[in-house]
């Protein structure tokens, strides 16, 4: 069974976003870590990197979800567009 050139595309832009999501995450926890170490050395007063820890990691966690979901099956598919067609009985 041979894959067609638009699956084996789809296949490949899957795999760039799973690596792209784990370059993300390399970055996100190198550059907070160096952030609290920062804050851990200068102050230790309000813990300030929480304001980018949370947004960032808000935005991490959407790429984790659209780089790791299953793609959908072809039946799925199917039922979703017999869903949206017009009830031929009427």
């Amino acid at each position: 069974m041979g894959t067609t050139d638009d699956e084996r595309a789809a296949a490949i832009r899957r795999l760039e976003n799973k690596r792209a999501f784990w370059q993300h995450l390399a970055v996100y926890l190198a550059v907070n870590a160096f952030l609290v170490i920062i804050w851990a050395v200068a102050s230790r007063g309000h813990f300030w990197p929480i304001w980018v820890i949370v947004p960032w990691g808000i935005g991490l966690l959407i790429h984790a979800l659209s780089a790791f979901q299953r793609p959908f099956s072809e039946s799925e598919i199917q039922r979703e567009i017999n869903r949206a067609l017009p009830d031929k009985d009427s």
